[in-house]
């Protein structure tokens, strides 16, 4: 009997007790519910999901090249007793730079003249008379041979006179002047360097692994540090069919537009070239997306409360990035205040965000 009464109280103890833990266990629940409703609720910045355009480009930096370069060399050796241009000056092709003193030249150019118009006359007195038969074709034949000679000596001083005004090779710049006044100069130290402005050229080493995203005629946009806030179109002018075994790389030359000067050799360009673009797909800000352990969610509005979602990425530029799958055009998607969040957590979009505006509209 005495048995019986122990195991009756305690089972009735082991009862009670159930029933006091699954009590107080209900009672943190509620408890917790409570806090949560009473949580104050988040600030956020949001933004909408939008459709637009994309593009996916390489990105990479060069100094800029000019296509064409040429030193200027004289023809002949002199004294420099006039300059026309300066660095800086844009000349064309043909322009005189500078002038070889020349007057022994041009005396060289009227001796040959005169000896050219003695000769021509006396060719045509020997072919008179050798049409009357008066002097034998011997004769006739010296008289149109040292009259046909004296016409090259006589082009050949004309030839050297143009030679002591020295011209521009290219159309270009003055880049570099090496002259004076007075300097003389010979035929094999240059005196000026003419400089191609346009086009210049942006030579770039590509790993191998982008080899078939790109192809000449591709669209670039190049930006110099210099020119801050300026951009500049340009295409892929050549890819060569070669990887460099030593680094993995191949060189791709991406031809820009000098726009009238402004752009210049020697400058460091960061050159962006468009392999690809999307049309209609979904955008968000970047900011918008977190990446944790290589994947990416962003948190999305949703009755006042932040949902968490994954989410695959796309292309990026331009602060936007594409989002193939996970939201939907028209949701809000936090861009300010994902720190402080969790799923489900109570939100308010603050004031002067741009969306909320849209959404009151």
């Amino acid at each position: 009997m005495n048995a019986n009464v122990l195991k009756f109280s305690a089972l009735a103890s082991l009862l009670a007790g159930a029933l006091f833990l699954s009590a107080c266990e209900n009672g943190q629940a509620r408890n917790n519910e409570a806090k949560e409703d009473e949580a104050p609720a988040i600030p956020v910045e949001v933004a909408l999901v939008q459709r637009g355009s994309v593009t996916a480009f390489y990105s990479s930096t060069a100094t800029l090249e000019a296509d064409r370069e040429a030193r200027v060399v004289p023809r002949l050796a002199g004294n420099i007793d006039a300059i026309y241009v300066e660095e800086g000056d844009f000349v064309t092709e043909g322009q005189r730079l500078a002038r070889i003193d020349n007057e022994r030249y041009r005396i060289e150019v009227s001796r040959a003249q005169a000896t050219l118009q003695r000769l021509e006359q006396d060719f045509n007195r020997s072919r008179e008379m050798y049409s009357r038969s008066l002097i034998s074709s011997e004769a006739f034949e010296r008289a149109k041979f040292e009259f046909d000679a004296q016409k090259a000596q006589f082009a050949l001083a004309q030839l050297d006179l143009s030679y002591t005004e020295i011209a521009a090779p290219i159309t270009g710049v003055v880049s570099e002047r090496m002259i004076k006044v007075g300097n003389m100069v010979n035929a094999q130290n240059p005196v000026f360097v003419i400089t191609s402005m346009d086009p210049l050229l942006a030579t770039l080493h590509v790993p191998e692994r982008e080899l078939a995203r790109l192809a000449v005629g591709q669209p670039a946009f190049v930006a110099a540090d210099a020119l801050a806030g300026r951009q500049f179109t340009g295409r892929v002018a050549r890819i060569s069919p070669v990887i460099d075994a030593n680094t993995g790389t191949f060189r791709v030359t991406v031809e820009v537009s000098g726009e009238d000067g402004v752009l210049k050799p020697g400058m460091f360009g960061r050159v962006n070239i468009v392999h690809d673009r999307r049309e209609d797909t979904l955008l968000i800000p970047v900011e918008a997306v977190i990446t944790e352990d290589a994947r990416s969610s962003v948190f999305v509005i949703v009755d006042d409360k932040a949902e968490r979602r994954t989410v695959q990425v796309g292309y990026r530029n331009n602060g936007q990035v594409e989002i193939v799958e996970g939201v939907s055009e028209g949701e809000l998607v936090v861009i300010t205040g994902q720190a402080s969040l969790r799923n489900q957590s109570k939100v308010a979009i603050i004031a002067g965000a741009p969306q909320a505006e849209q959404l009151g509209e």
